[in-house]
């Protein structure tokens, strides 16, 4: 992170999904007291859902209102900000997230590419924004498919693997003050098993968190009783008690 912003360059992030990538640019905003703005990618996402759009309704009732000659229709008045021109346009120190880049296309992996090497964009109606002050970036990855080799050249790259067990305890102590000691490694431990074992979807640091407060609250509760907190497939749910791989835990 130091790096990314000493040398003002995008972070990438990748590893499996729930190791605590989207947390380090939330650790980071909070930290540096910087205003965290975050772009979710998804299929078919387009310049219209990341840079910026027109407001129509208003831009007609203007329109209507008969004083285009006083305000043109496109100006600053009706432009909707996205995400990427909010952090171009901040004038206070940003972070920005563009979280799970692997599920937009191809087209817009080329677009973003575009944006984050010189920081610019152009509006056609209003010309050339360009940062007064770089954001910055970082960009997580879920590795659902590969990305381009032009994007990583213009990044720093960081693999988040699961923590150790003992690392895992420590950051459910510091999430959850209230847990003890001993239930936080007890959890850790289990998930520590699950994630050794063939399932469709391991449980990520936010599972094994939820998993110590549902112990919590429960009190008396097994874990093999609140397995589904920790597993989101049927599956694998019924895979793991079959195994016995809990047995002791």
């Amino acid at each position: 992170m130091y790096l990314a912003a000493t040398l003002e360059q995008p972070l990438l992030l990748e590893g499996e999904a729930g190791v605590g990538k989207t947390e380090v640019a939330k650790a980071l905003a909070g930290a540096s007291g910087a205003r965290l703005i975050r772009l979710q990618c998804h299929e078919g996402i387009d310049l219209h859902h990341a840079l910026y759009d027109w407001d129509y309704p208003r831009q007609l009732l203007h329109l209507r209102a008969g004083t285009v000659s006083e305000e043109p229709l496109y100006s600053e008045r009706f432009l909707l900000r996205r995400p990427l021109l909010e952090a171009l346009q901040a004038s206070e120190a940003v972070v920005l997230l563009i979280d799970e880049i692997d599920r937009a296309d191809d087209e817009f992996e080329a677009f973003l590419l575009e944006v984050l090497s010189d920081f610019q964009v152009s509006i056609p109606e209003l010309g050339t924004v360009k940062a007064e002050r770089r954001p910055v970036v970082v960009i997580t990855s879920n590795r659902t498919r590969e990305l381009h080799d032009a994007l990583k050249r213009r990044c720093l790259y960081h693999w988040i693997d699961y923590p150790t067990p003992e690392r895992e305890a420590e950051i459910v102590r510091a999430r959850l003050p209230e847990v003890p000691g001993a239930l936080a490694e007890r959890v850790c431990a289990a998930v520590a098993r699950l994630r050794g074992e063939e399932l469709y979807k391991l449980p990520g640091v936010g599972e094994t968190i939820a998993w110590a407060q549902a112990l919590l609250a429960l009190e008396d509760a097994s874990l093999e009783e609140t397995l589904g907190v920790a597993l989101k497939v049927r599956e694998d749910i019924d895979q793991v008690r079959g195994s016995g791989v809990l047995q002791g835990a």
